[in-house]
């Protein structure tokens, strides 16, 4: 099974109630080949929501404690973060999944590059909190950018 960021689809469950659909990505559902997963809304985030970043380090520092994700406004939100990623993680070992792609930069699901935390729209090489949790537990994960149709038989 592949697990698919639900903006990646064209769900409109970005923060700011847009999606970033991916036409490779769209497919894959259309064929029930992939399921989609929002961390932000399985940690309990409504859409829309406040553009967050992570402060202080990346998704693995946010996991040791040692990094918060904030609200622009300057929310603190690293539980419900977490909360996201354990709930993603626990759908990705349910559904055994082999590929999963996330949507880059996002603070949950960026797998190469996030935003670095000063709402600029500058980025920083590093995982989101979701991406992290997913690495840690020996699962692979790519951004959308890095996927490819031909990792899947149609």
């Amino acid at each position: 099974m592949i697990i698919v960021s639900s903006c990646l689809a064209g769900l409109q469950v970005r923060y700011n109630g847009t999606h970033s659909l991916d036409r490779k990505i769209h497919k894959l559902i259309e064929v029930n080949k992939a399921v989609t997963v929002c961390p932000e809304l399985l940690g309990g985030f409504s859409t829309p929501r406040e553009p967050a970043e992570i402060i202080g380090g990346k998704g693995e520092d946010v996991l040791d404690g040692n990094a918060r994700v904030i609200e622009k406004s300057g929310r603190d939100v690293t539980d419900l973060y977490i909360k996201g990623a354990f709930a993603t993680l626990k759908t990705v070992q349910e559904l055994e999944a082999t590929i999963i792609v996330l949507k880059e930069y996002s603070p949950s699901c960026g797998s190469a590059m996030i935003y670095n935390g000063q709402f600029k729209g500058e980025k920083i090489v590093g995982n989101g909190v979701t991406t992290a949790l997913l690495k840690r537990n020996g699962l692979q994960v790519m951004s959308e950018e890095q996927f490819s149709e031909d990792m899947v038989e149609f």
